[in-house]
C-alpha cells in the first residue's frame, strides 16, 4: 500500500510513473476526480452522478456492444447506470468507479443471456438492399467480433464502435496504453482472418 502511495505521489509531481513502479489501475487524477465525484453523488449531487455518466457511458456501451444484441444495448446501459445510481453505497472505494461500472454491465450482460428468450435466426443468405444491406453487414461484423476473446473484443468495439482513441480506451478501462496497442493490433489480425474466411 505504501509502495503504491508514492508511486501515486510520484506520478503527480513529475506527470508521469518512474519507470520501475507498480503501476495503478487508473491514472491518479482521474480517479481521484471519480472518487470525488462519487462522494458527491452519494450526497446527493445528481450533477456529479451525470458527470461520471459521462464519462463511462462510451465505455458501458462499448461493453454490452461486443456482448449483447445491438437493439438491446441502450436500454441495458439505462439498467446499468441506474443499478450503480442505487448501488452507490456499496462502492467501498469512490475512486474505482470505473471498474466496478464495467463490472456491473459484463454482470448485466451475462444476466440478458440467462434472461433471454429462444431468438429464430434469419437464414445467412438472405437477401438485403441499400441501408439495410450496410446494417446487415456491419451487424456480421460486429457477430465476428463476439466471437473474439474478450479482451480484443472490448478494446475493438470501444475503438471501431464508439470511437475512442487507444489512449482513451486505456484512461476509461485502466489497462495500460501498451496492452490497448496490443489488444487492438491482435484483434484486427484476428478479425481480418475470420471475415476473410
Amino acid at each position: 500500500m505504501t509502495v503504491l502511495r508514492e508511486v501515486e505521489l510520484a506520478a503527480e509531481r513529475a506527470g508521469d510513473v518512474p519507470e520501475r513502479a507498480v503501476v495503478t489501475r487508473f491514472p491518479w487524477g482521474h480517479a481521484a476526480e471519480d472518487g470525488r465525484f462519487v462522494r458527491a453523488a452519494r450526497a446527493g449531487d445528481q450533477l456529479a452522478f451525470e458527470r461520471l455518466y459521462d464519462r463511462y457511458a462510451r465505455i458501458v456501451h462499448g461493453l454490452l456492444l461486443a456482448r449483447v444484441p445491438a437493439n438491446d444495448v441502450d436500454d441495458l446501459v439505462q439498467d446499468v447506470f441506474l443499478t450503480a445510481w442505487r448501488r452507490l453505497d456499496d462502492l467501498r472505494d469512490p475512486a474505482a468507479f470505473g471498474g466496478w461500472i464495467a463490472m456491473i454491465a459484463r454482470n448485466r450482460a451475462l444476466d440478458f443471456h440467462r434472461r433471454s428468450a429462444d431468438e429464430v435466426s434469419l437464414p445467412d443468405d438472405l437477401p438485403a438492399r441499400g441501408e439495410t444491406g450496410a446494417l446487415a453487414e456491419a451487424n456480421a461484423i460486429l457477430d465476428v467480433i463476439r466471437r473474439l476473446p474478450e479482451a480484443y473484443r472490448d478494446t475493438l468495439v470501444l475503438r471501431l464502435v464508439e470511437g475512442l482513441s487507444g489512449p482513451e480506451i486505456a484512461e476509461r478501462t485502466g489497462l495500460t496504453a501498451a496492452s490497448v496497442r496490443v489488444n487492438l493490433h491482435r484483434g484486427m489480425k484476428q478479425l481480418r482472418e475470420k471475415l476473410e474466411r
